[in-house]
């Protein structure tokens, strides 16, 4: 039994206009699954609508009081905004409320925090929370006003910096510097992965809507997955083979959120440049989700934010399993004007033809030869794997026989190794 004390949280949301006050219910759902993720407990969600922020208290001094009550009478020493605040806002609130603050951001920075595990992911995550620190420090001197523990303190804090200005912008000098080595030693794995011409897919999707799951059914792999919000931030590739001896790199990277905060799309920067060096983007859509329209925007706008709306995509709409029209959704797969593939990656219903469209869209200029070349043309044989992909290879007699899959266009200066003829093996 897990006895860790959960502390009490209070949300709140503000809605300036229509479409924000119609999907208030869905966003504060999503901020309550964020709070639940990064260890605390929702005990009370508070709505407002006005026809524009307060600049000093963001919900207005009414507002703060009403929540500053419930605050006492519930025993929320934590009070989450499902919206980003300013500085100003943020040292206002803490004051009237008694309590302490956090905003969407810094609460989506806090799990992220959490959930990093490799060195990579804690300096991109270090980098994210200390750019929204910086324009936060304005009159706290030389510390920070919440060292104190829980949700919001995470990461920076926890080190006991020196938090002046300078010595924050000293150390996001030197974790850029790192990252930038990062970016350089995953520019050389994308150059040796290219010059193999193994095509590069890359898994997008909103959070929890079951990317590692598919991955782990693609690749034959076994990470981590977890239903929880951002339950895996760091990047993982793998290579997949298809039946026949084919293969592609299957990238998996950490899952978007509406709102993504614009520190974290910066830190990551090295993260998601996996996803603009795909050559496809298979996007993963939870379509048992009351919000799946509005997820798949948000993933939409994000990859357009980072450039990668050129690149060739196909949705995958995931965990049908959940629907009672499953099996009439099945059957859309692979029809002629089919938007896309319904698959279930906890069942497995689905991915063969989602494999069978995958191959096809990666290797269609592709075909198959049957090559001889003999032992002392070296030269040639050292050419062949630099710019086909190799299914099989042997020794025979004198020469070497391989099988692989080729340009049309770049075999004919090898014509004369081309095996023609006979049965091939």
């Amino acid at each position: 039994m897990n006895n860790t004390i959960r502390e009490n949280a209070i949300l709140v949301h503000l809605a300036t206009n229509p479409r924000q006050k119609l999907e208030a219910g869905e966003s504060v759902d999503e901020l309550a699954g964020l709070v639940r993720a990064a260890g605390a407990r929702v005990v009370e969600r508070v709505f407002q609508v006005r026809p524009k922020v307060n600049p000093k208290t963001f919900i207005g001094e009414g507002k703060v009081e009403e929540v500053r009550r419930l605050a006492k009478e519930l025993d929320a020493g934590l009070v989450v905004f499902d919206n980003n605040l300013s500085p100003t806002q943020l040292r206002s609130l803490e004051k009237g409320l008694d309590a302490r603050v956090v905003d969407r951001t810094q609460l989506i920075l806090d799990i992220f925090a959490q959930r990093a595990r490799s060195s990579e992911g804690k300096l991109q995550v270090e980098l994210a929370q200390l750019n929204y620190l910086l324009p936060r420090l304005v009159g706290k001197g030389k510390e920070l006003s919440r060292l104190g523990g829980g949700i919001g303190t995470r990461g920076p804090g926890e080190k006991k910096l020196e938090v002046d200005r300078r010595c924050i912008q000293d150390r996001i000098a030197r974790i850029k510097r790192e990252i930038r080595n990062v970016q350089k030693r995953r520019a050389g794995q994308r150059r040796s992965r290219r010059e193999s011409l193994i095509p590069l897919v890359a898994l997008v999707g909103y959070t929890s809507v079951g990317k590692s799951t598919l991955f782990n059914r693609l690749a034959h792999e076994s990470t981590f997955t977890s239903p929880q919000l951002f339950a895996t931030l760091d990047p993982v590739v793998r290579r997949a083979s298809f039946p026949d001896g084919l293969s592609y790199f299957l990238s998996d990277t950490v899952g978007f959120i509406k709102k993504l905060p614009v520190e974290l799309v910066t830190s990551f920067k090295a993260t998601l440049e996996e996803v603009n060096e795909a050559d496809l983007i298979l996007h993963v859509i939870d379509l048992s989700a009351p919000a799946a329209d509005s997820q798949k925007e948000a993933v939409d706008k994000i990859l357009g934010d980072i450039g990668a709306t050129d690149i060739p995509s196909l949705r995958v709409y995931n965990k049908i399993d959940r629907l009672p029209e499953a099996s009439e959704l099945l059957k859309r797969n692979g029809r002629p004007g089919t938007e896309g593939f319904y698959v279930s990656a906890a069942t497995g219903d689905g991915l063969p033809a989602l494999k069978e469209r995958l191959r096809s869209l990666l290797f269609q200029r592709l075909q198959l030869f049957y090559v001889r070349i003999p032992r002392d043309k070296t030269d040639v044989l050292e050419t062949f794997p630099k710019w086909t992909i190799v299914l099989k290879r042997r020794e025979s007699g004198d020469c070497f026989e391989m099988q692989v899959m080729a340009d049309p266009a770049q075999m004919l200066p090898f014509m004369p190794y081309l095996e023609r003829g006979g049965t091939p093996w």
